[in-house]
């Protein structure tokens, strides 16, 4: 018979294991290292709740706690974010030469104004493709909402420009 905490540290796990997982994968973390820093967020949410802490939003913290073991685990190995490959993720492989070619020059452009973009503007616009609110995000990055706000327009005011060019 599974405790309270079992139980609730077991459906956190199933509902966010691949979305914490992605996202440590996006601060640059391999995927041995990444699988490995995912379970060490749940067995940490397990004991935060075994040591009595009240956690009001599991997600959240469940994200902020993985942000702050990704970035730790790729300081101490200086590993660079990853660089999402749009072009090979997108790819159609119907579609006619001079579409893919069209395609692949957007997607170019999009990949540079990506690149460009800096690492608090990329981490805000990953956590919110995970769902998480502005308040989450900032609770998560350690920032003000404000921040967020901030951060999202511009990296999408600039991701924008880049589709529209």
């Amino acid at each position: 018979m599974m405790t309270q905490h079992q139980e609730e540290v077991t459906r956190a796990f199933e509902s966010a294991r691949e979305d914490v997982y992605r996202y440590l994968l996006t601060l640059g973390l391999p995927p041995p290292q990444a699988q490995e820093t995912t379970q060490e967020v749940f067995l940490r949410l397990y004991l935060a709740l075994e040591d009595g802490e009240r956690i009001e939003n599991t997600r959240a913290w469940v994200f902020r706690v993985a942000h702050n073991l990704g970035l730790d685990m790729r300081a101490k190995n200086q590993l660079l974010p990853m660089a999402p490959d749009l072009a090979a993720t997108l790819q159609d492989t119907t579609r006619s030469i001079e579409a893919d070619l069209i395609e692949r020059e957007r997607m170019e452009q999009l990949s540079g104004s990506w690149k460009s973009l800096s690492v608090q503007q990329r981490q805000c616009l990953h956590l919110r493709a995970e769902g998480l609110r502005y308040r989450e995000i900032a609770e998560t990055m350690g920032i003000s909402i404000s921040s967020v706000r901030e951060f999202l327009s511009r990296a999408i005011l600039r991701l924008q420009k880049a589709v529209h060019e």
